[in-house]
């Protein structure tokens, strides 16, 4: 036998018959049939979804030194409106609305909020542990509930207002807790005062963030249905606006030399920054996709409570990846919120079946900072 017979048939024995391929492929097709069809595997997707990212971005902005915020909300927009564009090439997306300076135009001013949203989200995370920026989200419901009352009619119920008190006790509550931790984490006076400021400053930070987060789901509500968008639309808008403005706002605030560059991206944790970073840019696509796969395979209505839910392992992510102080006040803080906003959740569902609507099917989809934050406020 020759050496290109040999071959030939050397080939042919390794080369998988056509019936075995399509028996793979067909095992392969059940087995993601089975998966995408699976309430559960939903679920669990959009609760991983949002408690990773807010964790990633408790991770990236908690170094000692860390000080380039815009820096790292400009990657994500990029890493974000790169993925967009990539996906609308290969017909994933194919109708994203195109860039027109008159929607520009009409949309910048929801884009400058949705900076200050996710800027002030990042600061807030800096300065706060993941249980009490999560409990403290909780007030942006409040502030968006009565901006819809005096803006586009909306009312507010008995079960709601009782939602509302639960949700400020237990922001008071888990306030009262974080200073008692500081007080008696630190022997010292000078480290009291030190950590006493850092909560001042974290606090301050998400009264801001309340208002900003406000102010663009409120703006968003009124903008994208003059402008027909689409959830996949107000992502790219919301990125691609904020661009310019997250560079220059870097370029004008924060120090870009060499020597500051090494500090907040120290070569011991440098690898684990950058994936950290692109997994977030990346994120707010994974959120959007979970998050209609919730409502599709499951309802709307147990969507909305997912996400009241995952307030609690939110939480409880704080706890287990960061540290964040184990006291009764802060335990107590963070039921209370969780009971908060199931009477909330309660509340809407009732509100909504006297007044014969429906859950809507999607939410605004933003960046990945805002996704995180959006999913921690359930606004």
């Amino acid at each position: 036998m020759s050496e290109k017979e040999l071959g030939e048939r050397e080939s042919s024995l390794l080369k998988p018959e056509p019936h075995h391929r399509a028996c793979v492929d067909r095992g392969m097709g059940s087995i993601v049939s089975q998966l995408e069809n699976n309430h559960g595997a939903a679920v669990l997707a959009y609760c991983f979804s949002s408690i990773s990212m807010t964790v990633v971005n408790k991770y990236v902005v908690s170094g000692s030194s860390w000080n380039l915020n815009f820096l790292y909300l400009a990657i994500q927009a990029v890493i974000c409106t790169a993925a967009i564009m990539v996906m609308k090439q290969m017909n994933l997306i194919p109708n994203l609305a195109a860039l027109e300076s008159g929607k520009a135009k009409k949309w910048l001013p929801v884009s400058v909020f949705f900076v200050g949203m996710i800027y002030t989200s990042t600061k807030s995370l800096q300065f706060l542990s993941v249980p009490v920026y999560t409990i403290f989200k909780n007030l942006t419901i409040i502030v968006i509930a009565y901006g819809e009352v005096l803006w586009f009619g909306g009312n507010v119920t008995p079960l709601l207002l009782l939602s509302f008190g639960f949700m400020v006790l237990s922001s008071v509550v888990a306030a009262w807790a974080d200073i008692q931790a500081a007080l008696n984490g630190v022997g010292h006076s000078v480290e009291t005062a030190a950590a006493i400021s850092t909560l001042n400053a974290g606090y301050a930070w998400m009264g801001l963030n309340v208002f900003c987060t406000a102010a663009y789901v409120l703006g968003t509500r009124k903008f994208i249905t003059s402008l027909n968008f689409k959830d996949w639309d107000t992502m790219f808008y919301n990125n691609l606006l904020s661009l310019p403005i997250l560079i220059i706002c870097s370029l004008v605030t924060e120090d870009w030399s060499s020597a500051n560059l090494a500090r907040n991206f120290p070569v011991e944790s440098r690898n684990n920054l950058m994936i950290g970073m692109i997994y977030s840019g990346l994120g707010a696509i994974f959120i959007s996709y979970s998050s209609a796969w919730c409502i599709r395979k499951t309802s709307s209505t147990t969507y909305s409570f997912v996400g009241y839910l995952n307030k609690l392992p939110l939480a409880i992510s704080g706890i287990v990846f960061f540290d964040a102080p184990v006291t009764f006040g802060s335990v107590s803080g963070i039921l209370l919120g969780f009971f908060s906003g199931l009477i909330y959740g309660y509340g809407k569902m009732k509100q909504r079946e006297q007044s014969g609507q429906v859950l809507p099917t999607s939410r605004p989809a933003m960046s990945a900072s805002s996704q995180s934050q959006k999913d921690a406020s359930n606004s």
